[in-house]
């Protein structure tokens, strides 16, 4: 993903402007969307789960600059992959899932978008110009569910369609990469992006599907998100050790319902005994499944500690219940990958690092940590230091973004 160094809206406008001009696009006197980035908390690899989420939005975006045509034709363009040239096609008429044309185009997204939405019987005739750039880091921050939510509310709103249910739009977020892309993705990142606010923790509880927004309480001023960039490349989900996991995950789910312990999925497995019970008749037939059971167990019990934890600023026990996670991940769930480690290695023993772990589906991306305001520097030297003597491969790809806690969607009006 090629990336523009721009640090505010305006440098963004600009650039979109420019991009447009370049490719024949008008997006003058249009409108920009801007949908952010996520950073869970808890639990990671828990939505395919079922368990309870909870995260915050993160100020690495996803901009969309648009405006109507005219026509029933969008016409798109990526400056991040400029290279695919201006994605064109009649609404209602776009590739099918699968498509040769798509199969390697970042142009899949906007495409999928249509099909979804028309197979949903939302009817799209109003097409649009549009221009996107985004600087989220492609890995562990959830960059293609905040391309799917940005398009979705904009071809949405470009048509004059207006959705009741929020959450409809995570489900439909969701069935583009699932149903359109082939990305076995959950809705963690769909909800932590469309529904966060600046400044709050959100948690979803997906027994009654309900957001309630936690502040951090007083004390976690000095808390700060740093997110590493290991500079891997990452495919996507489908081609990932995520599809093993959930594949894996779902398989004992299956297998628990039918030994009669009432699971429908490993969330369900909540007290001490039955886990015994699970263990001592699975274990030794089927140790790797378990393993992920047991990250999945623990982690729902840590994820009660964290929440009591963030809403009395006890920034302290936040981090080090992430940090415990971060182990559960790389030794039970084992998804984690070495670069992703790497990262986790060199900042673990910063004073003032509170907690690191990875980020995301796995394998690649980014790692995460959680650190005190005094000791962000410090992070950055660290990495910067040792990550090229560790990772030399990567040398002049990897980042350090200390991020801020913001809204995940906002619309501009932007000047002619």
């Amino acid at each position: 993903m090629k990336s523009v160094a721009v640090d505010t809206n305006e440098e963004v406008f600009g650039l979109l402007d420019r991009l447009a001009c370049e490719n024949g696009l008008d997006i003058a006197g249009g409108r920009v969307r801007q949908t952010s980035s996520r950073f869970c908390l808890g639990v990671e690899h828990g939505d395919y789960n079922g368990t309870e989420l909870f995260g915050v939005g993160t100020d690495r975006f996803i901009w969309l600059g648009y405006k109507a045509n005219g026509t029933d034709t969008v016409r798109i363009y990526s400056g991040n992959f400029p290279d695919d040239g201006v994605i064109e096609f009649r609404l209602g008429h776009g590739p099918e899932p699968g498509s040769d044309s798509m199969v390697h185009s970042w142009g899949r997204f906007p495409c999928g978008v249509d099909y979804i939405l028309r197979r949903e019987g939302i009817e799209l005739t109003a097409g649009m110009d549009a221009v996107v750039y985004g600087n989220i880091p492609g890995g562990g921050m959830s960059r293609s569910a905040s391309l799917s939510v940005n398009l979705i509310l904009t071809m949405l709103e470009v048509n004059g369609v207006e959705v009741d249910e929020p959450m409809r739009v995570v489900d439909l977020a969701q069935a583009v990469e699932n149903d359109y892309i082939g990305s076995p993705c959950g809705q963690l990142d769909q909800i932590m992006i469309l529904f966060a606010k600046a400044g709050m923790g959100t948690y979803y509880n997906p027994a009654n599907r309900s957001i309630e927004y936690v502040p951090l309480g007083p004390g976690g001023e000095s808390l700060r998100i740093v997110v590493m960039d290991t500079g891997t490349v990452r495919p996507g989900l489908e081609k990932s050790t995520y599809k093993v996991r959930r594949a894996e995950c779902e398989a004992l789910a299956t297998m628990l319902g039918k030994a009669g312990y009432g699971v429908k999925c490993l969330a369900d497995v909540k007290d001490e005994v039955v886990l015994a019970r699970v263990l001592a008749q699975f274990g030794d037939r089927e140790p790797d499944k378990c393993d992920r059971l047991r990250y999945i167990y623990h982690a729902q019990k840590r994820f009660y500690q964290m929440l009591d934890a963030w809403r009395a600023g006890d920034i302290q026990t936040v981090g080090r219940i992430f940090r415990d996670d971060g182990v559960g991940l790389r030794d039970e769930y084992r998804i984690s990958g070495p670069e992703l480690e790497t990262m986790c290695d060199l900042v673990r023993t910063v004073p003032g690092v509170l907690g690191e772990r990875m980020l995301g589906g796995g394998d690649k991306g980014a790692s995460g940590a959680l650190v005190l305001a005094d000791a962000v520097d410090a992070v950055r030297r660290a990495v910067e230091v040792g990550y090229p003597r560790s990772r030399p491969a990567f040398a002049d790809r990897f980042a350090v973004h200390v991020c801020k806690v913001v809204d995940g969607v906002a619309t501009y009006e932007k000047a002619v």
